[in-house]
């Protein structure tokens, strides 16, 4: 199985842990609006039963029972209605006549006090809290109407208490908690599993170049054996160039993990020299065509030698993505004074544009045999040690791919 593979297996169970995450929030969702519904139900019963007592308690003003000398007596059961409608703390509750003058009021939260001795004195301020709260109050779908008698109708208006509205509120902030704690899990776990990447792309980097170091080095000392013992100096000059260039990729290796010496660098010339190794070693059926900035002197930041290795390895991609035949565009260009732009075009087989960014992923690679790790490598050069940003541009399958690399332009200022 390679890095490919191993990746999206990876993605497959993370999609179904998300998947199941999902599900089980919103089974709890649904269960905690069953529970809301229910507490509703219940509330709008007791608000019936408060309105009955209403209702009852009104005829009784309006026929008082009396007795056989015609005295006014009260019915046994008149505390037990009265302890029905006093016994209600927490549901807000406001009754009112047809001319929504109002009668009674309770649980709501006035902004004066009231005056103990005689509650249905409101003041100013109370009666206009209570007007505008009963204009809301009529939006609502909690009312009932208390027919007292054939000319009388009072309304009943009454809010969801504190625990109701808790309660309906409760499962999305427990959700927003949940997914405020997933999302620091994640990052958390995202910044481990980074720093584990680069714990094994820095022992990786640098034990390849201490492996290399010495081979190396034992091939600059036959080189020079051969030289002095009068070998053709054209088949030494070719050997030195092929030992230099493991040199260079050794020292490439030696400074993945720390930030690398960057020297002020004109960025044509830093392009021609990137480009003079692939450029001769690329098939004859692939055209290579460079256009470089207008300005001569735009300068950058640049480790020369990791810069090399970006542009290798975007023209080496190309002329894979193209099979070894096709045309590879490369300009350069400023964009004002703040960064400059190289334009990696191809003619090559294109990319998805959903695979734009999972391009850059360690693993990804469409060939049979590959480590994935190329553009990777490109992605962590340009964005970490440069502080620039590389992206595909543009891409259309079949028809070819632009890679888009910006780089800050050094300002006189700033040398």
């Amino acid at each position: 199985m390679n890095l490919r593979n191993v990746y999206d297996s990876r993605r497959i169970w993370k999609l179904m842990l998300l998947l199941v995450s999902l599900i089980l929030v919103a089974g709890f969702i649904w269960i905690s609006n069953n529970l809301v519904k229910d507490l509703a139900k219940q509330e709008r019963d007791r608000m019936e039963i408060w309105a009955d007592a209403t209702k009852e308690l009104a005829s009784m003003s309006n026929e008082p029972a009396t007795d056989a000398d015609g005295n006014i007596t009260m019915p046994t059961d008149i505390d037990f209605l009265f302890s029905i409608i006093e016994r209600n703390h927490n549901i807000p509750v406001l009754l009112v006549d047809d001319k929504d003058q109002i009668l009674q009021y309770r649980n709501f939260k006035l902004p004066e006090p009231i005056d103990s001795l005689n509650p249905l004195a409101l003041s100013k301020a109370n009666e206009q809290y209570l007007k505008e709260k009963l204009i809301s109050l009529k939006k609502s779908p909690n009312k009932i109407d208390i027919k007292i008698d054939s000319d009388t109708t009072q309304h009943l208006y009454y809010e969801d208490s504190d625990v109701l509205r808790r309660l309906a509120y409760y499962p999305y902030i427990q959700l927003a908690v949940l997914l405020l704690f997933l999302a620091i899990a994640y990052f958390a776990l995202i910044s481990v599993k980074k720093a584990e990447q680069n714990k094994v792309w820095v022992g990786l980097s640098k034990e390849t170049a201490h492996q290399l170091g010495t081979p190396i080095s034992s091939l600059m000392a036959w080189t020079q054996l051969l030289d002095s013992m009068g070998v053709d100096k054209s088949i030494v000059a070719d050997m030195d160039k092929d030992v230099n260039r493991l040199s260079k990729i050794a020292d490439r290796f030696s400074k993945i993990g720390s930030m690398p010496d960057k020297e002020l660098a004109f960025i044509n010339e830093a392009v021609e020299t990137s480009l003079e190794y692939m450029s001769k070693r690329i098939p004859k059926r692939v055209t290579l065509t460079i256009h470089l900035a207008n300005e001569e002197n735009c300068g950058v930041m640049l480790c020369q030698s990791l810069f090399e290795w970006v542009m290798e390895n975007l023209t080496k991609n190309a002329v894979d993505a193209m099979g070894g035949e096709g045309k590879i565009d490369i300009s350069v260009r400023s964009r004002g004074q703040q960064n400059v732009t190289i334009l990696v075009a191809d003619t090559g087989k294109g990319i998805p544009r959903k695979n734009f960014k999972t391009v850059f992923n360690p693993g990804y690679t469409t060939k049979k045999r590959g480590w994935g790790l190329g553009l990777t490598l490109v992605k962590r050069i340009i964005e970490e040690y440069h502080d620039g940003k590389i992206f595909v541009k543009e891409s259309e399958v079949g028809k070819g791919t632009t890679f888009c690399i910006e780089i800050p332009i050094v300002n006189g200022n700033d040398k």
